[in-house]
């Protein structure tokens, strides 16, 4: 399967995990599948839509108890079922595309430059140097901190 098709399951099975958690969900959930019934072996839509709130319980249940490996795991399985869509219908690759633009969070679409750092005295540098276009989420090092 080519890669741009396996990042756009993965991104796909991403949003769908965000989105379980936001009042956009009922939307999103039928869209998502009326997609995936198009699969041979699927189901009609009623019944990825039990699926798809059995994992949106499991991913709100684990959430509350702090475990992050419950959507992690969740977003791996829909991102399993996506490629497999996508494999037999690569047509399918556009609708998840409007899905994604439609929901995902907009990222600045500014214009991109370059940006060169230089860091000239390595003695003096107690911290971690981060560059980077977009961040999202924390920012951990594992490296001591400068006491």
């Amino acid at each position: 399967m080519e890669t741009e098709l396996v990042t756009l399951a993965t991104a796909g099975a991403t949003t769908l995990v965000q989105q379980m958690a936001t009042e956009g969900w009922a939307v999103v959930r039928r869209r998502v599948a009326a997609l995936l019934a198009r699969r041979r072996d699927a189901g009609d839509e009623a019944s990825v839509e039990r699926e798809l709130d059995a994992a949106r319980d499991d991913v709100l249940s684990a959430r509350e108890d702090g475990d992050e490996a419950v959507p992690q795991g969740v977003a791996a399985v829909w991102g399993a079922r996506l490629r497999r869509l996508l494999a037999e219908d690569p047509a399918a690759a556009d609708e998840l595309r409007a899905l994604l633009d439609e929901v995902a969070p907009r990222r600045d679409q500014g214009t991109v430059r370059d940006i060169h750092n230089t860091i000239n005295n390595h003695s003096e540098m107690h911290g971690v140097v981060i560059q980077a276009g977009f961040v999202s989420g924390p920012v951990q090092s594992g490296g001591p901190h400068p006491g």
